[in-house]
């Protein structure tokens, strides 16, 4: 019995020792296998695509909007009829390209905001009624002289910021303001303005107009015009034949060196001259060429003035800022005398508002610039 368990020891302690050899011998070290060392070539950087300039017009324009269902049958689609305002029709901000057919109860059109190239009689057919247009701010470079012949009511027409060369032809003479500013304008074609005794406003602000395109008769039908913009053009003298209708004539940037001796005679009502960023000299003045008895604002900024220009004494803003002023002496520039009775008020030189900082001036205020504009509020040095 004994010698049997002492053989089933033995036995299992070999069994045991046979186990262990087997498991180191399974275990290898394995060695790491090493890659051939191969030779890069260096990377040679690709040249840079040269930058592809931004297109100056948008090359795919976004589409048409539609409007919601109307209860006008003749609505078109592209544009949004009103119950509320039955003789409008509002087209603007749609992406609209061409015009569609207009309503013959229009009065009052809305096409600013758009892509419109051109306009056509076609469009126009029925809308005879029409008093007001709104083309602003769309890419039109040419609008067709038969439309105005489809419309000859109209009252009112804007086109500002588009491509326009020239003014429009055959404009009916019932128009009472015509807004051409922000557009490429270099022609008023002879007669464009004949007629129109209507015309209050003219604004051809922003565009390339110089002296030879304004001639002699260029305004002289223009017996009703209160406002003339000319402002940022490319004008070296003043415009001829400007009507002396006008309350509100604007000049500001160009480049207009003096102003002709009586050039404002025979104005009744001129109330606001603007000739800021010219290039005025004292010697390009006459001495009392802005000694108008109904001027109120007159605006000199910007320019080469060595000394303030007399005026009247109804003037009440003065812009002189921005000039070559050195000094300023009130005796000189005062409308009247000091020695007059200045108990009378009425008589009294009106300015209010005098500007002139950005000339070779400092304080303190001259006295006899402070006695003689008393109405003085506010004084820029």
């Amino acid at each position: 019995m004994k010698a049997g368990a002492e053989l089933f020891s033995a036995l299992a302690l070999f069994l045991l020792i046979g186990a262990v050899f087997t498991q180191r011998s399974s275990v290898r070290t394995k060695k790491p296998t090493r890659r051939p060392v191969t030779t890069r070539k260096p990377s040679v950087p690709k040249p840079a695509e040269p930058a592809q300039p931004e297109p100056q017009e948008p090359t795919d324009f976004p589409p048409p909007i539609l409007g919601p269902p109307s209860i006008y049958p003749d609505c078109p689609r592209e544009c949004v009829c009103s119950p509320s305002y039955p003789n409008a029709l509002n087209c603007e901000n749609h992406n609209i390209r061409v015009i569609p057919a207009i309503p013959s109860r229009t009065h009052y059109l809305y096409l600013q905001n758009n892509y419109i190239s051109e306009v056509t009689a076609e469009s126009f057919l029925n809308a005879t009624e029409i008093r007001w247009v709104n083309l602003a701010n769309n890419r039109i470079h040419r609008i067709d002289k038969n439309v105005f012949e489809k419309i000859p009511a109209l009252l009112y027409l804007y086109a500002q910021r588009n491509n326009l060369k020239e003014v429009p032809a055959g404009l009916p003479a019932s128009l009472e303001q015509l807004r051409l500013g922000r557009n490429r304008i270099s022609k008023i074609p002879a007669g464009a303005f004949n007629k129109m005794r209507n015309l209050t406003l003219l604004d051809l602000y922003h565009n390339q107009l110089s002296d030879s395109d304004l001639g002699k008769n260029t305004f002289k039908d223009l017996k009703s015009l209160m406002q003339l913009n000319l402002a940022h053009n490319v004008l070296k003298k003043m415009p001829a034949g400007v009507p002396n209708t006008l309350i509100q004539l604007f000049l500001d940037r160009n480049r207009i060196d003096d102003v002709p001796k009586g050039y404002f005679e025979g104005f009744t009502h001129l109330a606001f001259v603007r000739l800021n960023y010219n290039q005025l000299s004292d010697k390009g003045l006459p001495k009392s060429v802005f000694n108008i008895t109904t001027l109120l604002d007159l605006q000199l900024a910007h320019n080469q003035l060595a000394s303030v220009p007399l005026f009247n004494g109804h003037l009440e803003h003065l812009h002189l800022n921005h000039n070559t002023i050195e000094n300023i002496n009130g005796t000189q520039i005062c409308p009247y005398s000091l020695q007059a009775d200045q108990s009378d008020l009425s008589v009294v030189p009106r300015l209010r508002y005098l500007r002139l900082d950005g000339n070779h001036l400092s304080p303190p205020i001259p006295l006899d610039v402070i006695m003689c504009f008393r109405h003085l509020h506010s004084i820029v040095i």
